[in-house]
């Protein structure tokens, strides 16, 4: 396919850079969650967990019981005390990210912020840790998505922050595949940071939610796979509507390396479709964790796939998927399949 054609980019070609000040400006729920509230979460009756979850979380907005005197968040002298934090655990696709955004939504707040886990560790990075304690000091609330800790670091960062801001009176609600005291399992020496850990946990209230995957109730099998001649044609017809970009999933993978995670977002910037030639499965497990955060950026814009090669629920390998960040792993698949059908 020809490079010059219109319509088309190279995310290859694409070196994204982002502010501290565009960061913040960008903690907003992603544009599928734009009009989540509680009314659209549609419960399984079947799992009568997320019922039970949305009624708790309608509780903790403030939409359960009357607000009491004094502020929004200040709770009436009777019933259960809430802790100042709630932490969805569940599997992928039982709507936690729903959820969460409509926490944020229903929730008046002067200063909210909502984000992912990994927009916050890379504010961190490019503001320092004292000026994003300063950032958020004060704040009413934080949403944090997919609460995963992947190395000692992030673990020591977060559980610091949420802790100052907490005791500021600044309330949290996260979502996570794995509960709070289980952070870090498989993936690096979890045992010494269990104080750190459980101080975390202590904040929060775990608020589990059965249920199967909604992004596969309506596709079975794997992810859509074109021939290079479909491939060749979508790609084009696509580029009359609007950009698509077209890669070889080799470059594209080794790419990412050297684009921060925190800008992914705007490597697809301006995309109406995302192309990948000659997909294989990986070998490297940073280079798919990396892909595993690509996929969720494209996720949360909801962006089409297409692609050629191997079957992208089919990239990341019966040991990767057997390690410690197997649900990690699942949730990409998971998305995949979607975005490939889309």
């Amino acid at each position: 396919m020809s490079t010059k054609a219109a319509g088309i980019a190279h995310l290859t070609e694409r070196a994204p850079q982002v502010s501290g000040a565009e960061m913040v400006a960008a903690l907003v729920p992603p544009p599928q969650f734009d009009g989540a509230t509680f009314d659209s979460y549609r419960a399984d009756p079947a799992f009568p967990s997320q019922q039970e979850a949305k009624d708790l979380l309608m509780t903790f907005s403030g939409l359960g019981q009357p607000a009491a005197k004094g502020g929004f968040f200040r709770r009436a002298k009777k019933g259960p005390e809430l802790k100042p934090g709630v932490y969805l655990d569940g599997g992928f696709g039982v709507g936690k990210t729903h959820l969460l955004a409509s926490i944020y939504h229903a929730i008046p707040a002067r200063r909210k912020y909502f984000g992912s886990f990994i927009e916050y560790t890379a504010l961190v990075g490019a503001l320092g840790y004292k000026n994003t304690v300063e950032l958020f000091r004060g704040a009413d609330l934080l949403c944090i998505d997919e609460f995963e800790l992947d190395d000692p670091g992030d673990t020591m960062v977060m559980t610091r922050l949420l802790g100052e801001l907490v005791s500021g009176g600044t309330r949290m609600a996260a979502t996570s595949n794995t509960p709070p005291n289980a952070l870090g399992e498989g993936r690096f020496a979890a045992q010494d940071f269990l104080r750190e850990i459980h101080a975390m946990a202590a904040n929060f209230q775990t608020i589990r939610i059965d249920g199967t995957d909604y992004r596969q109730r309506a596709i079975d099998g794997h992810a859509a796979v074109l021939t290079e001649s479909e491939y060749e044609r979508t790609t084009a017809d696509a580029a009359t509507r609007g950009l698509v970009s077209d890669d070889a999933f080799s470059a594209f993978v080794e790419h990412l390396a050297h684009v921060h995670p925190s800008r992914y977002i705007r490597l697809i910037d301006g995309l109406a479709q995302i192309g990948l030639r000659g997909v294989a499965e990986l070998d490297d497990q940073s280079a798919a964790l990396r892909f595993v955060a690509f996929v969720d950026r494209a996720y949360d814009a909801q962006i089409p796939i297409r692609a050629t090669g191997t079957s992208l629920d089919l990239v990341f390998g019966e040991e990767m998927l057997g390690g410690g960040y197997r649900k990690k792993y699942l949730r990409a698949i998971s998305r995949l399949v979607a975005l490939t059908h889309e």
